[in-house]
């Protein structure tokens, strides 16, 4: 009797739990991770810290939401170990404009940009520039679209 309540309970403790990260649009199939690296191998520290796009290396991973993520550096990795909510990229990953018209695409991770202390990624330069023109608006449509963006990329 025992271990059966203790099962159910377990049970509906990782239950609540992704369900809230789906909720969230946090899960591993709403992160931009092809071959299940996260953000093209870019080092999402590197964004913030050095204000470029860094290519990270196999040396330095941390596997987080079911992705590897690659730094440049033990430091960088081990400092998004730490706190990787504070270096993720936005929309997980995806291009911040695609994101606030709904629906998720690629980046060229050249393409960024640190708003209010948070990394959004874009599909190009070209729409990086569109982007740039109503960022704020841009990314209170995104936030608003996010939820079914991620839902439908958990569906895939």
């Amino acid at each position: 009797m025992i271990r059966l309540a203790y099962r159910i309970s377990v049970l509906i403790v990782v239950l609540g739990i992704a369900g809230a990260m789906t909720l969230r649009g946090q899960t591993p199939g709403s992160i931009n991770a092809a071959n299940g690296v996260a953000i093209q191998g870019y080092d999402a520290v590197a964004y913030h810290e050095q204000q470029q796009a860094v290519k990270g290396t196999r040396a330095f991973t941390h596997g987080w939401r079911g992705v590897t993520w690659q730094f440049v550096s033990a430091d960088n990795r081990d400092r998004f170990a730490r706190s990787p909510e504070q270096f993720m990229p936005q929309f997980g990953g995806f291009c911040a404009y695609g994101v606030s018209r709904g629906y998720a695409v690629d980046i060229d991770p050249q393409a960024f940009a640190i708003v209010d202390g948070k990394l959004y990624l874009n599909y190009s330069k070209r729409v990086q520039a569109t982007w740039n023109q109503d960022r704020a608006g841009y990314i209170e449509k995104a936030r608003g679209n996010w939820p079914k963006v991620a839902a439908d990329l958990e569906k895939k």
